[in-house]
């Protein structure tokens, strides 16, 4: 399970002008809409596409095109996410600090792939987490707080409030695409949404002539 919410896009305004500073080409610029951007024209998004698809160190306007997001996840997921730390920063909900704030129930962890015969141990394990829990608001005691810690199964959904480049979200979405874990899929056609994303990821062969 994964659940992908309230998406920000910001700095394509800078980024086009930046894109166009190496060959001073700002006068070729069509995007529409200044200083309020409203959306980018087919001079400026043909080269955006071109420098694309010619590899990381033409298409640098990307790394200044910001995406901001909630991500509602599981502990496994977010294992293979934080492999992608350069570009990308995160603010998540604290297991330490707020993870006996409430009493454990299914909804709180993808479930959603265990095979039907198996639930009950799943069901098993939170009834045991809320005993724990229990019995930690009665002592306090750290090594029961720990004990909690150590067994809480990597189902377990964690929000985080991320935001990252539109070159970290291009990444992801050539590494991901086709994953074994459902949740990379879905989380990639979410990232194919974002304005221009489509194009850009699609761009066919660079030209020569990037200006």
């Amino acid at each position: 399970m994964i659940e992908v919410e309230k998406i920000e896009v910001m700095g394509f305004q800078g980024a086009i002008r930046g894109m166009r500073n190496p060959l001073n080409s700002w006068a070729r610029s069509d995007s529409t809409g200044y200083p309020h951007f409203c959306g980018i024209g087919p001079a400026d998004l043909d080269l955006m596409k071109r420098l694309a698809a010619a590899g990381p160190e033409h298409r640098k306007f990307m790394r200044q095109i910001f995406v901001s997001m909630d991500i509602t996840a599981p502990l496994y997921w977010w294992k293979e996410f934080d492999t992608y730390k350069v570009g990308t920063t995160a603010n998540s909900c604290s297991t330490m600090h707020k993870l006996t704030a409430k009493r454990f129930t299914l909804d709180d962890f993808s479930t959603d792939h265990i095979e039907p015969e198996w639930v009950p141990v799943m069901t098993s394990m939170i009834a045991n987490l809320n005993d724990l829990r229990d019995l930690y608001l009665q002592t306090k005691d750290k090594g029961v707080w720990y004990t909690i810690i150590q067994l809480l199964p990597s189902s377990y959904n964690q929000k985080r409030t991320v935001t990252m480049t539109y070159e970290n979200a291009f990444n992801i979405i050539q590494q991901r695409t086709g994953h074994k874990i459902d949740e990379w899929n879905t989380f990639v056609s979410k990232l194919l949404q974002l304005p221009y994303m489509q194009q850009l990821v699609s761009s066919n062969g660079a030209s020569d002539k990037l200006e």
